[in-house]
């Protein structure tokens, strides 16, 4: 393996090679991080980054946190349960943006950037569609370090946080389905799955992905019959591999997929797109053939949808009717489960804020993870990630030199 080491790897090797009071110092920082965790502004946002228990173990390793008042509410976690466990609790804002880390949900709005100060850490979510570009150029300004959720990667070299949430939403997509099959919205009057002598319901899920895989995997516990549409025959031969038993399988043909659509009790739209808008596979027409009080759930609605007729919705009205069939198109399921999804945001991001400690910086972990290094999208103000600099006409540096440069 040493043979094969790149020359950044080698580059790296002797940077750290530094004289052992240099190492002292840096050791002895390693216990002081002092975290902010704002309470989320964005609609309906439920989910915080890290649970009370999360916030015990950095501060029994030396660390601060500072949360703002209610900031756990929404996924059941009360000012008090923080405060047991080490946090110190605030009303002002202004007061947990003196952090040098901000750790967050979604992306801070202009006027929390404005509170910012000059070199901090950020880590949020990104959400590349609905960015604009004066919010990264507010965070140039402050000489931000900020790191983006969606590109985080595991040992595994899998997107963590992607996963993590894709997982959730399969899963409860499913759920939400047998709520409005059942009679209590309008629905069918149908129980999910059937039972000994009745038919069971038949759902159809288009994409293979890991939403599709989780919404297959539970719809199968339920005793549903189940019909995977994906366009990659690898994705479909793994995500068969994976739940272990033959689903119904096939590849988008637009004859073989109208059938299943129109005589199925539920569509579960998850095709995702790399780049820029999710491809709508499923025509007006289609969605008018179906059968009445059908559900669809539209997974893929953050980008745009996979339905001709779908429109994004929100928690508090989840749910339109379009020829007769009930559409759920609201785009942060995983907010609807609040507590489980924040459990397992928790998980990824402690051991990373444990790590910086450790490490005696952020730049060192950036330095030693090329997982982490992949979610930076701005280094100390410069701009270092290529498809947000193509997309703003930004210029953009190369993370890697960056970080030599600095070490």
């Amino acid at each position: 393996m040493d043979t094969k080491l790149s020359g950044f790897s080698e580059v790296a090797k002797q940077a750290m090679m530094q004289p052992q009071e240099q190492l002292e110092q840096t050791k002895s920082k390693k216990h002081n991080l002092y975290i902010g965790i704002p309470k989320e502004t964005s609609f309906q946002e439920n989910r915080i980054a890290l649970t009370p228990l999360s916030v015990a173990l950095l501060v029994n390793n030396g660390h601060q946190v500072i949360i703002e008042s209610d900031a756990g509410l929404a996924a059941n976690f009360t000012d008090i349960k923080y405060s047991e466990q080490g946090a110190k609790i605030v009303h002002d804002l202004k007061e947990v943006y003196q952090a040098d880390i901000i750790i967050k949900i979604a992306p801070p709005t202009l006027e929390e950037i404005e509170m910012m100060k000059t070199g901090q850490i950020l880590f949020s979510a990104l959400q590349m569609g609905s960015i604009k570009k004066e919010f990264i150029q507010a965070l140039m300004a402050k000489k931000v370090t900020a790191l983006a959720y969606e590109y985080l990667r595991d040992e595994g070299n899998v997107l963590s946080v992607v996963r993590a949430m894709s997982e959730i939403v399969g899963s409860t997509s499913i759920l939400i389905a047998s709520e409005y099959v059942s009679n209590v919205f309008g629905g069918k009057g149908l129980m999910l799955g059937g039972v000994t002598g009745v038919p069971p319901t038949e759902i159809v899920i288009l994409g293979a992905g890991t939403v599709g895989e989780f919404a297959a995997r539970t719809a199968l516990g339920l005793g549903a019959e189940v019909k995977v549409f994906d366009t990659s025959l690898f994705r479909l031969r793994r995500l068969q591999n994976n739940i272990g038993s033959r689903v119904f399988t096939s590849v988008l043909q637009p004859l073989v997929l109208e059938k299943a659509i129109t005589t199925c009790d539920v569509v579960i739209g998850a095709i995702r797109a790399h780049h820029g808008r999710s491809p709508c596979v499923v025509s007006e027409e289609t969605v008018a053939k179906m059968k009445p009080n059908s559900v669809v759930i539209d997974v893929s609605i953050d980008q745009g949808g996979c339905f001709e007729t779908s429109e994004v919705t929100n928690h508090k009205n989840p749910v339109f009717r379009k020829h007769d069939v009930i559409h759920y198109c609201v785009p942060n399921i995983a907010s609807r489960v609040s507590r489980t999804a924040t459990y397992a945001l928790t998980n990824i991001f402690t051991p990373i804020l444990l790590d910086i400690g450790e490490m005696g910086g952020i730049m060192n972990l950036i330095w030693e993870k090329s997982g982490i290094r992949n979610a930076v999208y701005l280094y100390q103000g410069a701009m270092t990630n290529k498809d947000l600099a193509d997309r703003f006409d930004i210029p953009h540096k190369d993370l890697n030199l960056l970080v030599v440069s600095n070490h």
